[in-house]
């Protein structure tokens, strides 16, 4: 493998509004394959822009030693043109103009060697079974998630560069093409840095580096091995907290201690002056040097104190993140019967008719290769989409968490979002609920578009979760999709808890298995197929199109 550096040297950056979001930020990636991972709006695809060159800090300097190739997360649905989905945009158009006669040198050095980059594209799309017929320049809008994933990464693999940074490379990819992107990164030879909270996918990385609120942190290791080492810190951390509690009481009841001691000693002292034959100045004397023996040691011990306090919040700073929390309102219970639908026939993917009763406390994994019309089952169940026939009885309200995250269109904050959902819900009962999910006072009141993927994910599923009236069903399209760790916990409590109807959409195994699903809907190119999943199994070790 070529050596290749990637290195942040004393990096600050300011949001646009003013907020630091990094201050004097050193590091060095090393060329191995490694795993970025961090909470939702930490900072790790601004990082990836800097260390890619698309952004310039404020102050520090960003070195690399070769070409860096950054791949961000696609929006869904994607925007622009083939081409420009894989990141290859200007280079095609450069191609374009040289063949159209174009001398322009800044053509020339646009392409560099990359002549074949039509064939390499070519190439890395039959190789991913992308569709025969697709070309750079058709709207990038008509590609299902997955298939836009794939055309990502396909300029990546075709960029010849010397880095590839990755962000949330294995998002709408199914099972199939999960496995292909997991050969391809072991194939690799080049520097790698993957932004992901997926954690297969971090399980094939090297080394793990973890972005937080004091900086980047390295873990040799995959992820079971970053897993340990925070579960190791996590106890000492807990340890060192509440050694420094215990010391602080202490020091605070040692300090009430000498308070009462010193009032005792000086009422004392003023009974015995009182009744003492002395002349005044030798009382005045002893009243000084017992003043300044009792400031010394009110000093003393306000410097123990005020050193405990800074050990408590040292230890304190260190602790790990807070757990995050989401509940559900409690609907009415209404029927046991919420959803029927009746020889249904999906406008796009698979045409079969579905014959489906939905009842409360079923629990239904969705599962299905890229483009089998999972998505568009749930929008049809939801009456957001037509069926092509057939028709949906729906005996209970539902709610939709879709990909596109439409409850959060716009400039809508999440709470303005949230609170139309409820109107009556008391609005600092919401604040605290968002809070729980590691939504801050001032991050609920932005503009919804100027918040990580992970805060709008997470701002959406509030919306659904704490509207009124409050859903007995649930459809989650995929809603692990850009959630940092913390929050994919969160939501995996969630799916234990829930006691209503209950269908996901989702790739993730570890999130399909928390969901401990009654029944599997498989999507294929023939029709639907159902099976039980029996309990204690792992009903997704092996599931085909997954």
């Amino acid at each position: 493998m070529t050596s290749h550096s990637l290195t942040l040297d004393r990096v600050s950056y300011r949001l646009a509004d003013g907020r630091p979001l990094f201050s004097d930020l050193s590091f060095s990636f090393e060329p191995l394959a490694t795993g970025l991972v961090g909470g939702n709006g930490m900072g790790k695809s601004v990082l990836a822009r800097l260390l890619a060159g698309q952004l310039p800090p404020d102050s520090g300097r960003v070195r690399s030693s070769g070409q860096v190739f950054l791949l961000p997360t696609p929006g869904y649905p994607p925007r622009g043109t083939v081409g420009e989905l894989a990141g290859v945009g200007d280079v095609l158009d450069a191609l374009a103009r040289i063949e159209a006669g174009s001398i322009d040198e800044r053509d020339f050095t646009c392409v560099g060697e990359r002549w074949d980059l039509h064939e390499r594209l070519q190439q890395q799309w039959q190789a991913m079974g992308l569709p025969d017929d697709l070309h750079a320049g058709q709207p990038a809008a008509r590609l299902s998630g997955g298939q836009a994933m794939r055309v990502a990464l396909s300029g990546a693999w075709a960029s010849g560069a010397d880095w590839l940074i990755l962000d949330e490379p294995s998002n709408h990819l199914d099972a199939r093409h999960r496995q292909q992107l997991y050969a391809q990164l072991q194939q690799w030879r080049g520097g790698l840095l993957v932004i992901s909270h997926d954690r297969g996918l971090l399980a094939h990385m090297q080394q793990i580096v973890e972005l937080d609120g004091r900086g980047l942190h390295r873990y040799g290791g995959a992820w079971q091995d970053y897993v340990d080492a925070r579960t190791a810190e996590r106890e000492a951390a807990a340890a060192q907290l509440d050694h420094a509690r215990a010391q602080h009481r202490q020091q605070q009841r040692s300090a009430r201690e000498q308070h009462e001691r010193q009032q005792q000693r000086q009422a004392r002292g003023n009974r015995d002056a009182k009744q003492a034959n002395q002349a005044p100045i030798l009382l005045g004397g002893q009243k000084q040097r017992a003043e300044a023996t009792q400031g010394r040691a009110q000093q003393i011990q306000a410097d123990r104190l005020q050193a405990s306090a800074q050990q408590l919040r040292n230890a304190a700073a260190v602790q790990t993140a807070p757990q995050l929390a989401l509940f559900a309102h409690e609907g009415e219970r209404g029927s046991m019967q919420l959803l029927q639908a009746r020889d249904l026939v999906l406008p796009h993917g698979c045409a079969a008719p579905l014959q489906w009763d939905i009842r409360r406390g079923q629990r239904i994994a969705v599962i299905g290769g890229n483009g089998s019309g999972k998505s568009t089952l749930l929008r049809v169940l939801a009456g957001q989409q037509q069926p092509r026939s057939g028709c949906v009885q729906r005996h209970a309200p539902l709610a939709l968490l879709d990909q596109q995250l439409l409850a959060l269109a716009g400039n809508r904050s999440i709470l303005d979002t949230v609170q139309a959902a409820n109107p009556a819900a008391d609005p600092a009962e919401l604040r605290t609920r968002l809070a729980l999910l590691g939504l801050d006072a001032q991050r609920i009141q932005r503009p919804a578009s100027s918040l990580s993927d992970g805060e709008r994910l997470k701002g959406a599923l509030a919306s659904v979760l704490y509207a009124h009236p409050a859903p007995q069903l649930l459809l989650l399209d995929e809603p692990g999709n850009a959630l940092d760790l913390v929050a994919l916990q969160a939501l995996e409590s969630l799916l234990a808890a829930w006691e209503g109807g209950l269908v996901m959409v989702s790739h993730d195994t570890h999130l399909l298995q928390a969901l401990r699903p009654t029944q599997i809907l498989h999507v294929g190119a023939t029709g639907w197929q159902w099976r039980d999943a029996q309990p204690g199994s792992d009903p997704f070790c092996n599931a085909e199109g997954l």
